[in-house]
């Protein structure tokens, strides 16, 4: 188990008006709060206020995640590569794009995100939650999750983390929102619209040994 950046660059490429979105006179936080949980429509692709505002695929946004994830875990053609919190699919496609014969899965909350996924890989979606994954023990050569398991309480935090350990071969990569200072803390709790699990890095590393979990992780801060 080891903390590896994958997402930092991709993350701070967006600017972020923390006190705009907690006083927005039409969404206020809690407003918005309430509609992002449902991942319909509006989260993906309604007014910014609410979480992306429009969330497509936009070439070469991805790549260089994809290809530093295939350098670290050495993918190859015929291994199986397990998204959970796919969205849209999109970095499982630049994973396939860049490793023709990748076989890719991909598992989110979200029908809306499902049912308007890339095309090239949306039969390979399953709609369904973290805490009950629907395959077999050691099914994958990677299991990821990016930005998705901060999205839960405990009671299912726990199951999840056991289920990526229990469906996933040697290597897992987890990516979730955290803090290290008071000012961090401030604005995860200003920005985000969908987190229910706050904690510092050390509080994650507990999470994970306390439920077993051997993979590889990141964090995301809101600086």
């Amino acid at each position: 188990m080891k903390e590896i950046d994958f997402m930092s660059s991709l993350h701070k490429s967006t600017t972020r008006d923390y006190l705009g979105r907690v006083n927005d006179p039409e969404f206020p936080k809690p407003t918005a709060a309430l509609i992002a949980k449902k991942f319909g429509q509006e989260y993906w692709d309604g007014d910014r206020r609410i979480c992306y505002g429009g969330y497509h695929y936009i070439r070469g946004r991805w790549t260089d995640v994809a290809r530093s994830i295939i350098k670290e875990y050495k993918l190859v053609a015929g291994y199986n590569v397990l998204d959970i919190g796919c969205g849209k699919g999109y970095l499982l496609y630049e994973l396939q794009r860049l490793v023709p014969g990748l076989k890719v899965f991909g598992l989110d909350i979200s029908d809306y995100a499902i049912n308007n996924a890339k095309e090239e890989v949306k039969q390979h979606l399953t709609l369904g939650c973290a805490s009950a994954l629907p395959w077999g023990d050691n099914k994958f050569d990677l299991v990821i999750s990016i930005g998705t398991l901060h999205n839960l309480y405990a009671y299912d935090l726990e199951k999840s983390l056991r289920e990526v350990e229990r469906v996933g071969k040697q290597n897992k990569y987890l990516c979730v929102e955290s803090y290290r200072s008071e000012q961090e803390k401030a604005n995860l709790l200003y920005w985000q619209l969908t987190c229910e699990a706050f904690n510092t890095p050390e509080e994650w590393i507990w999470w994970f040994l306390h439920c077993g979990y051997t993979g590889d992780y990141s964090f995301i801060y809101f600086e």
